[in-house]
């Protein structure tokens, strides 16, 4: 598994949690679902994911998304 997996898997799994926590819970959680949304949306302009700086010092290799710039120059 890549970084780039890692990160679509963490996002699609909080999104239906708090989704599910929200129907179950209470309409609270549904602000976690907005945040993972925002989150993906910044990252897809900017390139910075904190979930992804998390997975890369945990050792998992970097896939086309999220590699450093620095890395490749």
């Amino acid at each position: 598994m890549n970084i780039d997996r890692a990160v679509f898997t963490l996002a699609g799994s909080m999104l239906l949690i708090s989704l599910a926590l929200a129907l179950l819970v209470s309409p609270y959680w549904l602000l976690l679902t907005a945040f993972v949304g925002a989150n993906l949306f910044q990252a897809a302009f900017t390139g910075f994911c904190p979930a992804a700086i998390v997975f890369r010092r945990l050792g998992l290799k970097e896939g086309p998304a999220f590699t450093c710039p620095r890395a490749q120059a």
